[in-house]
């Protein structure tokens, strides 16, 4: 499977993003805010404990975070270069 369409589906499951599937979601578009997938601050919150868990990476900043949670594909691109497990 490949690691996009594996983040997507640990998305769903972790955010209980009920009726969405990895078809659903434009790897391109802003995870947060209106014009994606309408993440908020609590959403992060279990974005990096999916990071950690999955996939051994500990985010060392919100800022960071911010980099990393623009979209599935920039989240996918940083997983790939920095996953530990």
């Amino acid at each position: 499977m490949e690691l996009i369409e594996e983040l997507e589906l640990k998305v769903i499951e972790a955010l209980n993003l009920e009726g969405m599937t990895p078809a659903n979601i434009d790897k391109d578009a802003p995870l947060f805010g209106d014009d994606g997938l309408g993440l908020d601050s609590i959403d992060v919150l279990e974005l990096i404990v999916l990071l950690e868990k999955n996939y051994g990476i500990r985010l060392a900043s919100p800022a960071e975070g911010r980099k990393v949670f623009q979209s599935m594909a920039v989240m996918a691109d940083y997983v790939a270069a920095n996953r530990t497990k």
